[in-house]
């Protein structure tokens, strides 16, 4: 498998999706992250691709977005209680019809916001222009359709739409990056 194409294609999606989600007031031009989110995907990853692999034909939006959602669902957890979010299974972002309304349980039931209200609106708006964007995207890479590059390059779209998800959760929940002055005495700093 040629590595470096796959890091470059996702590079290149994160940027554009970062870039997308700034213009939209969603972030803030970095893409806020943790290890404990971004380690999440690899223990999420193997069953997600799998329910969003039998969606690609008929739903290839959804089939990338609803990796936004989970990242968004791990985000919260990771901020309200990680101890019990990092061993929550899977299926625990499932609706009551499993992956097809994933993404109204994981902002109604975890994120407690109503379906119609203008921020779950918001959220969907955001996540519904990042699928488009994701699948033109490796459209336009014009790999043969269902073989192993394609996989590879779906897998790594749908990590990039987790980190996004989880982004956008985390600004959402208030973090940001700031600036550290380096260089100062720990004396100096208020106690």
């Amino acid at each position: 498998m040629n590595t470096e194409y796959l890091n470059n294609f996702e590079e290149k999606l994160q940027q554009e999706l970062l870039h997308l989600c700034t213009n939209y007031g969603m972030l803030d031009g970095t893409l806020l992250a943790a290890d404990d989110i971004d380690n999440r995907w690899h223990d999420l990853a193997p069953e997600y691709v799998a329910d969003a692999v039998g969606q690609i034909r008929d739903y290839p939006v959804v089939s990338v977005a609803w990796a936004a959602y989970l990242g968004l669902g791990v985000a919260f957890g990771w901020d309200e209680d990680w101890e019990y979010y990092a061993q929550a299974s899977y299926q625990s972002y499932y609706g009551e019809q499993g992956f097809d309304d994933m993404d109204e349980h994981i902002v109604r039931d975890l994120l407690q916001l109503p379906l119609d209200s203008k921020e779950a609106g918001q959220l969907e708006d955001i996540i519904r222009r990042c699928g488009q964007a994701t699948v033109s995207m490796i459209r336009h890479e014009q790999i043969e359709p269902q073989s192993p590059m394609a996989f590879h390059v779906f897998a790594r779209a749908c990590r990039t739409m987790f980190r996004i998800g989880a982004a956008i959760e985390l600004k959402r929940l208030g973090y940001k990056f700031e600036k550290i002055e380096l260089g100062r005495n720990l004396n100096e700093l208020p106690s």
